[in-house]
């Protein structure tokens, strides 16, 4: 049981909805066999019975196959089954007038009529469910259903059925095959809706590594763009004043050596404010993000007082795993604390829906980059999963020799 939940925990959350919705296509071909083909001994004769009941599992199995088929084709995993889909609805009307046969030449006896007629109606119905699902208008899904129920009331008549009873079998038939495609389809959208939330999700996060990309690259190039050009000027400059042996060439070398130095300043700059993070704004940040992703994220604590240096690597912590939170398992809460203990700041992240993560127990290059970056405050980093299916992860920094005043409470940033 603990192997087979480990497998149901580890999936994602599209793939826990289409395996539920592929089994729940199979249940319905047990639906099948109990509801129609186990009652058809206790109401007809053993070999009569016996062949109904092997029509309706060989008819439930070819609709749990064409199913599941028809699911992939929705996914774009395949082509659409056409040729199956024809030999469902070939076999499906088979089955139905062979049952109609039996009815009327199997032997006398209202129960062997009624368990035929349950038959007919049965194999017809599903027939027609399942194969809705193999097709996307949903004009061309009600004509299918509305053929199978004019079918179901034409093939009666000549077969001994009276008019009245076929007509009812007919909108049995629509009605309940209406209602079985009705629910498969759904069932389908609900499934392509999942698929495109989490795609949605994918999106924004790369967006935002992409938009933070764009930032670096337009303050690299405010700062660079108009000093290179300047530089680039001053060199031709002081070229041709070499070239005309003019001490002014040295002049203009010097000073395109101290735009050189100020542009390295100022570049180290950009790179420092990049390299370091707000804690306080990260911890903000991540509870949006989260918030905007279905997760419900509450963060407790307060920055104040908190030395620069240990706001910047908790503030790489809290971005990290708030990365790692949206893009592994699939979390519906999300814990974040920030509290001094026993003179260190503590930050701890903790989310559910996790089984296997990627770099969990301290193995991933975010999580190494995280320590590395620790290990400059002398700080120690803990990432592991905790309960049945939970991940911690908890950074920890000295606060000795880096602050006098430090109070961090319960007070949501």
């Amino acid at each position: 049981m603990s192997g087979a939940g480990g497998w149901w925990r580890a999936k994602t959350t599209p793939a826990k909805v289409e395996t539920y919705t592929r089994w729940s296509f199979h249940f319905f071909a047990v639906i099948e066999v109990t509801a129609i083909g186990l009652p058809v001994f206790g109401e007809a004769g053993a070999t009569l019975s016996g062949w109904m009941t092997a029509m309706v599992v060989v008819h439930a199995m070819l609709c749990a196959l064409t199913a599941s088929r028809a699911l992939d084709w929705t996914r774009g995993r395949r082509e659409q089954p056409v040729r199956l889909l024809w030999a469902l609805g070939a076999a499906t009307y088979v089955f139905a007038v062979t049952t109609l046969v039996l009815r009327r030449y199997g032997g006398p006896g209202d129960d062997m009529r009624s368990a035929a007629a349950t038959v007919f109606v049965g194999i017809l119905t599903f027939g027609a469910g399942t194969m809705a699902l193999g097709v996307r208008d949903q004009r061309r899904a009600v004509a299918l259903i509305a053929g199978f129920a004019f079918g179901a009331g034409v093939v009666s008549f000549p077969l001994g059925v009276r008019g009245i009873t076929a007509l009812v079998t007919a909108g049995v038939v629509f009605t309940a095959g209406g209602f079985l495609a009705a629910t498969s389809a759904f069932s389908v959208w609900l499934l392509n809706a999942v698929y495109e939330l989490d795609e949605a999700r994918e999106t924004r996060a790369r967006l935002a590594v992409a938009e933070e990309r764009l930032r670096f690259g337009r303050d690299l190039h405010d700062v660079l763009g108009r000093n290179l050009a300047v530089i680039a000027l001053k060199s031709e400059l002081a070229v041709q004043l070499a070239r005309r042996e003019r001490p002014e060439a040295v002049e203009q070398m010097i000073e395109v050596q101290r735009i050189a130095q100020e542009s390295q300043k100022e570049v180290r700059a950009v790179v420092r404010g990049y390299r370091n993070a707000d804690l306080a704004a990260e911890l903000a940040g991540a509870q949006g993000v989260l918030a905007a992703a279905g997760i419900d994220c509450t963060v407790t604590g307060d920055t104040a007082g908190l030395p620069a240096e240990v706001q910047s690597a908790l503030g790489w912590v809290v971005r990290e795993a708030t990365t790692n939170v949206l893009r592994h398992g699939d979390a519906g809460q999300c814990t974040v604390g920030l509290q001094v203990l026993d003179g260190r700041v503590v930050l701890t992240v903790e989310n559910d829906g996790v089984a296997v993560r990627a770099g969990g127990g301290g193995g991933g290059s975010g999580i190494a980059g995280l320590r590395e970056r620790l290990a400059v405050v002398e700080g120690t980093l803990e990432a592991g999963p905790v309960g049945a299916d939970g991940f911690r992860v908890v950074a920890s920094v000295p606060l000795a020799g880096r602050t006098a005043d430090v109070n961090v409470s319960g007070v949501t940033p």
